[in-house]
C-alpha cells in the first residue's frame, strides 16, 4: 500500500563472525527469499603466472571497494600494498570469511602509511618502492595524483575510481561513456583527474561507478532502506517513486577493476559499471524487503519542496532519473554483473545488516516531518 503526503499540487563496525566462505561468497543464508548457491568467483577466472605478477599499490584499502578488491588481487597472486593514514585496522576478518582464508590474506598483504595529501612523503616513499601498477580507490582531486605519477615513471598502469556523477544531466538515458560531462558537478574533481591522466600521456583506465551497494557500504544506500524495515516504519520516498536509478554490487566493481588490469583494451579507456537491470526508487523499497524478508513495505510519497530538512538528507538517492550503460566493460572487457539487484541486496543484508552490523544509527527524524503532514491514501 502507498500513501502520499497531502499536496498542494562510520566507520567499519563489525566484530568477526565465524561462517563459512560460501556465505562470504554469497550465499543465502536466513531470511525467507530463496537464492541459488553461487560461489564468488569473477567469470573467467584469471591465471597468474610469475610474468604476470604485479607489484601494485591501492590508495585506500582498509574501506568497501578496496577490502573485496585487495583480496582479489592477493588470490591472484600479485604483492599488494595499501597505502593509508592508519586509522583504521590494515585488515579484519570480513563476515564469512574462513579463519583460513584471513590468515593467508593477512600474511600477504603489506601497509604503507602516509597521508597521500603530503605530496613530499608521497613521491619519496612511491619511488622508493617502484611499483608496477597504482590503483586510486579513494582520489578526489587531481593535484592528489599528480604526485603519484611523478614519483613512477615507469608506472605499467594506473587505474582510476572515478565516478558515472561526472555526467551531465541529460534526458537522454542510460548515460555512456561518450556523454557530455559536468565540470560543475560535485565530482569535478574527479572529471580533473581524468584529464590529467589524459594529458601526463600514461597507461590509464578509469572505472566510472553509479550507485555502490555490498556488505561494509559506508554510504546509506541499502542500511537507509533496512534500518526502516526492521523498525516497522513506512518508507518515505520523494515525489512519485517512479524515478528510475542503478545500483552495481561491490563485489562486481572489484572484479570489474581486477578484468582491467593488464589488459590492452582497457588502456586510456573509461568504463560505466553497476548492475545489469535499472530500478525505481518504489522498486528498490520493495526489493529490499524481499532481500531482507520482510513484509511488503508501506511507501509514502512526498514533494520534497513542502519541506525544509535543513542540512539533512531524507533520501539517499539525487531526485532524478540516474542509470548508465555497461554495455561498452561487457563488450570490451567481457565483464558481466555476477548479482542481481535482489540477490545482491540480499547478500548485503546476510552478511552486514542482518548481523546487527552497520555503518550509521537510524535516524527517522526527517520520516517523521514528513509522515507528521496530512496523509491520504491513494
Amino acid at each position: 500500500m502507498a500513501r502520499m503526503v497531502a499536496l498542494q499540487q562510520n566507520q567499519l563496525s563489525f566484530s568477526p563472525l565465524a561462517s563459512s566462505l560460501s556465505d562470504f561468497s554469497g550465499t543465502r543464508l536466513h531470511t525467507q527469499l530463496q537464492l541459488k548457491r553461487k560461489l564468488w568467483q569473477p567469470k573467467g577466472s584469471f591465471s597468474v603466472s610469475a610474468s604476470s605478477t604485479k607489484k601494485i599499490l591501492i590508495m585506500g584499502g582498509t574501506r568497501f571497494i578496496g577490502v573485496f578488491l585487495s583480496r582479489l588481487l592477493v588470490k591472484e597472486g600479485h604483492q599488494v600494498t595499501l597505502f593509508t593514514r592508519g586509522k583504521a585496522p590494515v585488515t579484519q576478518q570480513l563476515p564469512g570469511e574462513s579463519d583460513g582464508d584471513y590468515a593467508d590474506f593477512s600474511s600477504k598483504i603489506l601497509h604503507l602509511k602516509g597521508d597521500r595529501k603530503d605530496f613530499e612523503f608521497v613521491k619519496s616513499s612511491l619511488s622508493a618502492e617502484g611499483y608496477d601498477v597504482v590503483y586510486d580507490i579513494n582520489g578526489r582531486e587531481a593535484d592528489e595524483v599528480e604526485p603519484i605519477l611523478d614519483a613512477l615513471p615507469n608506472l605499467e598502469q594506473f587505474i582510476y575510481c572515478s565516478s558515472a556523477g561526472v555526467y551531465l544531466k541529460s534526458d537522454l538515458l542510460p548515460h555512456a561513456e561518450t556523454d557530455a560531462v559536468d565540470p560543475k558537478s560535485r565530482h569535478k574533481g574527479k572529471l580533473e583527474t581524468e584529464s590529467l591522466l589524459q594529458s601526463k600521456g600514461v597507461n590509464w583506465t578509469s572505472i566510472r561507478p553509479v550507485y555502490i551497494y555490498g556488505p561494509l557500504n559506508y554510504n546509506p544506500v541499502e542500511e537507509w532502506f533496512f534500518h526502516r524495515l526492521k523498525a516497522g516504519r513506512p518508507i518515505p520516498i520523494p515525489s512519485s517513486g517512479i524515478q528510475i536509478t542503478q545500483l552495481g554490487h561491490v563485489k562486481d566493481l572489484a572484479t570489474a577493476f581486477v578484468q582491467v588490469l593488464g589488459n590492452d583494451k582497457a588502456s586510456k579507456e573509461v568504463f560505466n559499471i553497476s548492475g545489469e537491470k535499472y530500478v525505481t526508487f518504489d522498486g528498490l523499497a520493495r526489493a529490499c524487503a524481499k532481500a531482507g524478508g520482510f513484509p511488503e513495505p508501506e511507501l509514502v510519497h512526498y514533494n520534497p519542496k513542502d519541506f525544509d530538512f535543513g542540512k539533512k538528507k531524507s533520501f539517499p538517492f539525487r531526485d532524478q532519473h540516474f542509470f548508465a550503460s555497461i554495455e561498452k566493460a561487457k563488450r570490451v572487457l567481457g565483464w558481466e554483473p555476477e548479482f542481481d539487484l535482489v540477490e545482491g541486496l540480499a547478500d548485503s543484508y546476510n552478511l552486514d545488516f542482518g548481523r546487527g552490523t552497520f555503518r550509521k544509527e537510524a535516524d527517522f527524524s526527517t520520516d517523521d516531518i514528513i509522515l507528521g503532514k496530512s496523509l491520504v491514501s491513494v
